[in-house]
């Protein structure tokens, strides 16, 4: 058995394994500190299982397949980095806390579906590890039992199964228009070329991500979520779960032979998308909120990258598109963890807590010499000089007012006492996330090919970085001064007009009270309903 074996069977099966550790009490009360332990094989999968190998598994029939590629790779580096770091943040985070078992639970749940989609090679393991990802994260969600996180999670489960309903009914379709009905995803791109129902099977699967990313104007379930939920969770939803919709338009687009109105059509979406959620987002006071909508924001780039790649039947977007997520999973997991950060320290030491926070919340917005310059430098080859590339700039631009709005209202959650300081256990992880924010990026870039030192210090790079910050801060520092007369919109902006047919369905709603009371046990039917899962497949193993 190799090494390539062992790294990405573990990728998924260590998550696994302690999730059913989890069903004996005294391990799961136990197993909090080792939260951070569950993702180190994915690390060390994306580091050296970079060999497009593929690995099955079962039979003819349902063969449950995972590889890696470079995509896949990259994000799973970083992905599994961010777990670690919130698995060491949230030990200390969680404490004592009543809620630290069904935390630990869910956690685990999301860490294996999360890691999982970006090694599955097949439709069927791919879709039960998208199900099994949803499942955990409404539980983080569901966490915190307050009012605001029950409506939350409500809205979230309700999003995660539409657009998996749309998701596994595009899938269908492949399936059924693939030779020899192949479930290898990597034979997806070329049936959905092929099919009779070609626009049919892309409408579903673009759909079905582009809710998973936080398209708008589906995207109001990302600031629910993500401000309902613990800090720690926050910055895994933020900065790794939601990276599962870009692994999936990755890996399913036919991008070198897609119509070029459907890849327009994204990108317009995407960028439109994009520059919405940050006239709602410098509305929002709450850090963690502002946050959410800069991830509505950044993912709506994201998609515009991919679709950008579809209109010009280029290959590379999808590379470019994974390096973009790459630096958003780094750079937004340790703004999250920041929140708990500063809102535990006192004013003595709040600028030390405070700088490296605002470096990296600018850098999304492409401060030069960050991650953010370097991404949106290797995206211009998409975005080009047109309608894309104008709007590309003003999401820039906007993304900068954003984040310093972000900086504004987190440096106000200090903490009373001018002496106060937060644990190192917090303190650490978000310093090892912060640092890695800036290297890796860094690190990628230079390793890609084509890309040199010299070509991100050049002046016409830092120029063109530079500018737009300097017009996002002036626009900030107009928004500081007089946005008081903004109007407030309620978070998650468009749900209001959901809210208002929920409460026109008032006999409904008491048969989900119902549901809710009974889901409300999901720890030991979760475990329960795993257990089956992983029984089934080990009877189509064993049947082979």
């Amino acid at each position: 058995m190799n090494t390539t074996v062992v790294l990405l069977g573990a990728t998924v099966g260590l998550p696994l394994a302690m999730l059913l550790a989890c069903l004996w009490q005294p391990l799961r009360e136990r197993m909090l500190p080792w939260l951070a332990l569950g993702a180190v094989p994915g690390l060390f999968a994306s580091w050296f299982a970079m060999r497009d190998e593929l690995i099955v598994f079962g039979n003819a029939q349902v063969p449950l397949a995972l590889a890696i590629d470079r995509p896949g790779g990259v994000l799973l580096g970083v992905a599994a980095l961010l777990w670690i770091a919130g698995g060491a943040y949230a030990a200390t985070y969680l404490g004592e806390k009543s809620s630290r078992d069904n935390f630990v639970v869910c956690w685990l749940m999301t860490l294996a579906g999360c890691l999982g989609v970006f090694v599955a090679a097949d439709m069927a393991s791919f879709y039960a590890l998208l199900a099994l990802l949803s499942v955990g994260t409404t539980g983080l969600v569901l966490s915190e039992g307050t009012p605001r996180a029950y409506r939350a999670g409500a809205i979230y489960i309700g999003m995660a199964l539409f657009a998996e309903s749309l998701i596994l009914a595009g899938m269908v379709l492949t399936v059924v228009s693939a030779p020899g009905n192949s479930l290898l995803i990597s034979a997806a791109p070329a049936a959905i070329d092929a099919s009779p129902w070609r626009i049919e099977i892309l409408v579903l699967l673009i759909a079905g991500f582009g809710i998973k990313a936080g398209l708008v104007p589906l995207h109001f379930w990302i600031p629910l979520a993500h401000g309902a939920a613990p800090v720690p969770a926050s910055a895994l939803l933020s900065g790794a779960v939601v990276k599962a919709a870009v692994i999936g338009l990755i890996r399913f687009m036919p991008i070198e032979s897609a119509p070029w109105a459907v890849g327009a059509t994204v990108a317009m979406l995407g960028l439109l998308g994009a520059l919405y959620a940050v006239l709602v987002g410098i509305t929002q006071s709450h850090p963690k909120t502002v946050l959410a909508y800069s991830s509505v924001s950044q993912m709506g780039v994201i998609v515009a990258i991919i679709g950008m790649g579809m209109a010009a039947g280029d290959g590379s977007a999808r590379l470019i598109a994974a390096f973009y997520a790459a630096n958003h999973v780094l750079a937004k997991g340790a703004l999250f963890l920041a929140v708990g950060v500063i809102g535990l320290t006192g004013a003595r030491r709040l600028p030390a807590m405070l700088l490296p926070a605002a470096v990296i919340a600018v850098g999304l917005g492409g401060l030069p010499l960050t991650g953010g310059a370097l991404t949106k430098e290797v995206a211009k080859s998409l975005m080009g000089d047109g309608p894309a590339g104008v709007l590309a700039t003003l999401s820039a631009i906007g993304t900068t007012v954003l984040m310093l709005h972000f900086v504004f209202c987190v440096r106000v959650t200090a903490a009373d006492d001018d002496e106060a300081r937060a644990p190192a256990g917090l303190v650490v992880p978000w310093l090892v996330t912060a640092g890695a924010s800036i290297v890796i990026p860094w690190a990628l870039y230079l390793t890609a090919g084509g890309y040199s030192l010299p070509d991100a210090l050049a002046p016409k790079a830092l120029w063109s970085a530079l500018w737009p910050i300097a017009v996002g801060s002036l626009l900030a520092f107009g928004l500081v001064r007089w946005g008081g007369s903004l109007p407030r919109l309620p978070e998650g902006d468009v749900v209001v007009a959901l809210d208002a047919a929920t409460r026109a369905a008032g006999p409904v709603s008491a048969v989900f009270g119902r549901l809710d009371a009974v889901l409300r046990r999901w720890p030991a039917a979760a475990m329960s309903l795993l257990s089956i899962a992983l029984l089934f497949g080990v009877a189509i193993v064993a049947g082979r």
